[in-house]
């Protein structure tokens, strides 16, 4: 077999190429290949510019690939060797996922389309058929380590945009949920009560979706999501008379009925906020504004929705509220104690809830106080 010397060609001295994701010092090249002459071929083809290490069967191979892992920059690999053949080298870098970060260069020596497909289907990035210029083996190795380099450098851009905008995200959610605290906090002083329902019905949302995610199937950025759209569940009430509001007696039915459009009113405020409406966070929180006292036998308001036609996240913002109303101390009542309050809402004395969201806060019961605290 002829060795063309690349230098020959006016091709850039190798030493002095910019590798993007690898040190001169951990530069490696795996050489496999069962017959001697051919690695020695291979080895001094790359032994200026690569840390060469070679493998006379698939075995030794997998033992290197095992060892230096990433820090190798591309392996040619032979096929038809004793022990391990090069599709079980491939097998075992798919099953380590090592063969989507290091490229394999396959060798053959037979032109056999079904073993070639089957190459490329374990992983490989490029085919060569023996006898091979050393000169179109130098240039295809250079092109595939460049390759996998700049793709290498690629996703790490692309990770370290992804990071700023998860940070910027997490800025911008938290400065939202700083408005709407604020805003909900409001309506919550001018009821008397204090500023830590929204807080408590927040958290008590977030750990009755998170346990009934058995049920379900909502992602831990929508239950994040949720929970914060569950602070504007009283938002209406900004919208009520003091003189109903502040009533420190039980309404009569005509009050009660005007205390009932806090849900519809809410709605309209957020409409009226010309927020984009398409966008999930403006259907929670409409969704929780206006079925938040909606019940599972459909005796709620305003729209007596019945079951699971109540969105899940308005049923456990229901609970939530319902169970902090009842541990609170109120114009109207005094505070019940956390055992009376659960007590009372699974024995169904606030209304008909959920068995699933009941389950589920039966399950959480013993360290609700410490999580609302």
């Amino acid at each position: 077999m002829e060795i063309i010397s690349p230098a020959e060609d006016g091709e850039q001295p190798a030493l002095e190429r910019v590798w993007i994701w690898l040190t001169t010092e951990n530069k490696k090249l795996l050489v496999v290949d069962d017959i001697e002459l051919n690695r020695m071929i291979l080895t001094n083809l790359f032994m200026d510019e690569f840390d060469v290490l070679e493998a006379e069967n698939g075995q030794v191979a997998l033992e290197l690939l095992s060892r230096y892992g990433t820090d190798i920059a591309i392996v040619l690999l032979d096929i038809v060797m004793p022990v391990v053949d090069g599709f079980g080298v491939l097998q075992g870098m798919n099953e380590s996922n090592l063969i989507h970060t290091v490229p394999v260069i396959m060798i053959t020596g037979e032109n056999d389309d079904e073993k070639s497909l089957k190459g490329y289907e374990l992983g490989v990035s490029d085919l060569l058929n023996k006898p091979f210029n050393s000169k179109i083996v130098y240039r295809r190795v250079h092109n595939v380590v460049d390759l996998y380099a700049h793709k290498h450098n690629l996703e790490q851009k692309l990770q370290e945009q992804k990071e700023v905008l998860e940070k910027q995200a997490e800025r911008i959610r938290q400065s939202n949920q700083f408005v709407i605290d604020a805003l909900s906090t409001t309506v919550e002083f001018r009821n008397l009560e204090s500023g830590e329902h929204i807080k408590r019905v927040r958290v008590l949302t977030k750990i009755l979706l998170e346990t009934a995610t058995t049920y379900y199937p909502l992602t831990q950025e929508e239950i994040e999501v949720i929970s914060g759209a569950a602070a504007m569940h009283d938002i209406g009430k900004i919208a009520i008379p003091d003189a109903i509001l502040l009533k420190p007696g039980p309404l009569t039915k005509d009050e009660f009925e005007i205390m009932k459009t806090h849900t519809t009113r809410g709605c309209e405020i957020l409409t009226s906020l010309n927020y984009v409406q398409d966008q999930e966070y403006y259907k929670y929180c409409y969704d929780i504004c206006r079925h938040h006292h909606e019940r599972w036998d459909g005796k709620g308001y305003p729209d007596g929705l019945r079951g699971d036609d109540i969105p899940i996240w308005a049923q456990s913002t229901s609970i939530a509220d319902v169970y902090d109303a009842l541990t609170s101390k109120r114009v109207y009542k005094p505070a019940y104690t956390h055992e009376q309050a659960i007590s009372m809402i699974l024995r169904g004395e606030c209304g008909a809830f959920n068995p699933r969201l009941l389950e589920c806060l039966e399950r959480v019961q013993g360290s609700l106080c410490s999580y609302i605290a």
